[in-house]
């Protein structure tokens, strides 16, 4: 019964989830700069209620996130994920694009 129990969490375990790295948050955002040398800035739009109106109000957070190949464009739909502190404010990196601008 343990080993089963045991394979079940490895499997359950992919490399984004293991112990040594920790759990990386994701965020799914829009480029918006790209003038800087391997890293963009990319704006992730969130929805929140207002506590006393009870309105769907917009939030828009801005995120400098590494770009290795400097081939995120500015409109590009990016998916981030956290890191390390790369330098003073970049702590997210791109995973992937995931639609490119026209």
């Amino acid at each position: 019964m343990a080993t089963s129990q045991n394979e079940a969490q490895n499997e359950a375990n992919t490399p984004e989830t293991t112990a040594a790295r920790g759990r990386q948050q994701t965020k799914v955002g829009r480029v918006v700069s790209n003038k800087m040398d391997k890293t963009v800035v990319v704006t992730v739009e969130s929805t929140s209620t207002h506590r006393l109106y009870h309105r769907y109000m917009k939030r828009t957070s801005k995120f400098a996130a590494h770009d290795e190949q400097n081939e995120c464009k500015i409109g590009d739909e990016v998916e981030i994920v956290s890191s390390r502190p790369l330098s003073r404010t970049k702590r997210w990196r791109v995973r992937r694009i995931i639609k490119r601008a026209q």
